[in-house]
């Protein structure tokens, strides 16, 4: 492990204090740190060792245009492994994650993911009509509700039936886990490797593995692969450079990937824009009211600079490399800070305050708005994301007249990785 002395302006902070700010009051950390120590400072946490942490633009170019065979980014994301499993392209390095990427990249080709937008309006509709009028309630679980049965939608093919009621109900129960504090603690304190094994992980981790292993022999036993259009069928016919097809371990990793991170995230950032837009006066009427989607794009846009749902992506170092000025030592690990990079007030006025205006006409710049993170590590469902916020955001505009029951703003809550309103979006529907 690279010893504290050799890397920048360490956090003047226990190793426990640290870990308790990170995991309870993330944002103010960050914010406080940055303060004190400008854009370069270096945390602890257990198990995880040093994390630079870079809050400036230039040095998140020399991270995502860095050597990716030295910038390792599967290696940064060891965290994840209990849930996504080892062959998942975002814990792959090398040419590993390349032959993955490449498999995995065609479902997510534009016009294939506007067939979806008919899915995704279908399904919104329906979950709206649903919600209680005239009483409180927290929109995060509807968001989660809708964008589950987007991604199952999406990923299976399944609209009915039996199997896709076990699958939601397993998937519920896993993610309904892993977003405590108390198992992301669990992760970060025993590591990954150690919590993967530990009971109550297997309980709930088992019942994903066995129907989407079902769902995969199911699926490559029928006969109208062509014919289809759900992710699933058409990962069973990609092949690689070399005509080898996805395995099944691999297929079980991408797909558990697919669901999760399409979406626990896109929930997220769907009770944001809401939360957001109800303490904004007449953005929800403009939405509703605007042809076209620039406005409705903007407001995609600067809810994911505000309100990332992540904080941070991390890489790490597997030679020393200079970054940032710093002459940094094999196996740190450095951060390209989200939530600092898009507080910036120099290139974000105000940057505090919600102004979808500010990216009506401007394209989002490639290192200084960065909720996907960049380089050849860029989410590859990143389009399918903002697609499905807007098609959301355009049904809840056109279908519901809803106010904030508390002018006050919401804060930041962390669900295991990810970060999100702490009263969970409330609101109030019409009567």
């Amino acid at each position: 492990m690279p010893a504290l002395a050799d890397l920048p302006s360490p956090v003047r902070m226990p190793l426990p204090a640290q870990a308790l700010a990170w995991l309870t009051r993330p944002v103010p950390f960050l914010m406080r740190q940055h303060r004190e120590h400008g854009d370069v400072f270096t945390m602890r946490l257990p198990n995880e060792g040093p994390w630079v942490m870079l809050a400036h633009p230039d040095a998140v170019r020399e991270v995502f245009t860095g050597d990716p065979n030295l910038l390792l980014a599967g290696e940064g994301n060891r965290i994840l492994l209990p849930i996504l499993g080892a062959r998942s392209v975002l814990l792959l390095d090398g040419p590993e994650h390349l032959r993955e990427r490449r498999l995995l990249l065609p479902p997510f080709h534009g016009e294939r993911m506007q067939r979806y937008g008919a899915l995704m309006r279908e399904i919104a509709e329906a979950e709206i009509a649903t919600w209680p009028r005239g009483a409180t309630f927290p929109l995060a679980p509807r968001m989660q509700a809708v964008t589950l049965e987007i991604i199952l939608g999406a990923v299976f093919g399944l609209r009915t039936g039996e199997r896709l009621e076990a699958l939601r109900t397993a998937l519920r129960d896993l993610l309904d886990l892993v977003g405590t504090p108390a198992a992301f603690g669990l992760i970060v304190t025993l590591g990954p490797e150690r919590a993967v094994r530990l009971p109550f992980f297997r309980r709930v981790l088992e019942p994903v593995d066995r129907l989407i292993r079902e769902e995969i022999r199911a699926r490559r036993a029928a006969g109208d692969l062509e014919a289809r259009e759900d992710i699933l069928s058409l990962l069973l016919q990609a092949t690689d450079e070399a005509g080898d097809p996805m395995g099944d371990t691999e297929l079980r990793d991408e797909l558990v990937t697919l669901l999760v991170a399409g979406h626990e995230t896109t929930a997220t950032a769907l009770s944001w824009a809401v939360e957001r837009l109800l303490r904004t006066p007449g953005s929800m009427e403009r939405i509703r009211d605007e042809e076209g989607s620039a406005y409705l794009e903007a407001v995609c846009h600067e809810t994911l600079r505000l309100r990332p749902v992540l904080p941070l992506v991390v890489r790490k170092l597997k030679e020393p490399m200079r970054i940032a000025g710093h002459d940094l030592p094999a196996g740190v690990k450095v951060a390209p800070c989200i939530t600092l990079v898009h507080r910036r007030p120099e290139l974000y006025p105000d940057p505090h305050v919600f102004r979808p205006e500010r990216f009506l006409g401007v394209k989002p710049g490639t290192y200084t708005w960065i909720p996907f993170g960049g380089g050849v590590r860029r989410c590859l469902g990143a389009a399918f994301a903002l697609f499905e916020m807007q098609a959301v955001l355009k049904a809840i505009a056109g279908r519901t007249e809803l106010r904030a029951p508390d002018p006050a703003p919401e804060h930041t809550l962390r669900r295991s990785i990810t970060f999100a309103p702490d009263r969970g979006a409330e609101v109030v529907l019409a009567g």
